[in-house]
């Protein structure tokens, strides 16, 4: 039986995984946590075989929670489930140590397929990311700009090309306005931006846009 924990701030969405997956005999979702946070407090009381994480969540997000994960526990398989288009967030989340990558449209069959292989100790990973991957070892010099962004920064910048205000990024990421605008400086530093209108350019330019 392969025992899962599922990371996930929305119910419809744990709803849904959990129905694919206990569809299955082979696999059931032992525990199911709503934020990094708690997640990171299962896992140091319970023991998983796997762990499905979403990575955009309020407070510590996905790619954050991967990584705490990985300095408690390395040798948990974390499958990252996301809304993100790959090129955007994969790179990061398998950096990260992710046994895998998957978006949350992709087919139920997929997902077990992910799940069942990722606990066999492999990685799961569709063509597109591994193109991306094998073009961000041979292409380093040719970089993009976002790409030397932080995993917070990439999150923020995403957040300040979609116009949101930074009481509203502080509210969504359970941090400060200062904090944000600490982050907006440093994004428009390294992207050697003047303005929003300019990283917005940049962003569409970049296919960065949802």
């Amino acid at each position: 039986m392969i025992n899962i924990l599922m990371v996930d701030d929305h119910a419809i969405v744990r709803e849904g995984l959990r129905r694919i997956i206990e569809e299955k005999k082979e696999m059931k979702v032992a525990f199911e946590a709503t934020t990094g946070e708690e997640a990171l407090y299962l896992i140091s009381k319970e023991i998983f075989d796997v762990v499905l994480l979403d990575i955009a969540m309020p407070g510590k997000n996905g790619l954050q929670t991967l990584k705490e994960i990985k300095k408690y526990k390395s040798t948990i398989p974390v499958l990252m489930l996301s809304m993100h288009a790959e090129e955007q967030y994969a790179l990061r989340a398998i950096k990260a140590g992710a046994s895998g990558y998957l978006t949350k449209d992709s087919a139920p069959e997929e997902l077990v397929i992910a799940i069942k292989k990722v606990y066999s100790g492999k990685k799961y990973i569709s063509q597109e990311v591994a193109g991306l991957l094998t073009t961000d070892i041979y292409h380093k010099e040719n970089k993009q700009l976002h790409e030397y962004l932080s995993d917070r920064e990439f999150e923020i910048m995403k957040l300040l090309i979609k116009g949101n205000s930074a009481r509203k990024m502080a509210t969504a990421l359970s941090i400060s306005d200062k904090t944000v605008s600490t982050y907006r400086s440093r994004i428009m530093k390294k992207m050697h931006m003047n303005n929003i209108s300019e990283l917005i350019h940049y962003a569409i330019e970049n296919n960065l846009v949802d």
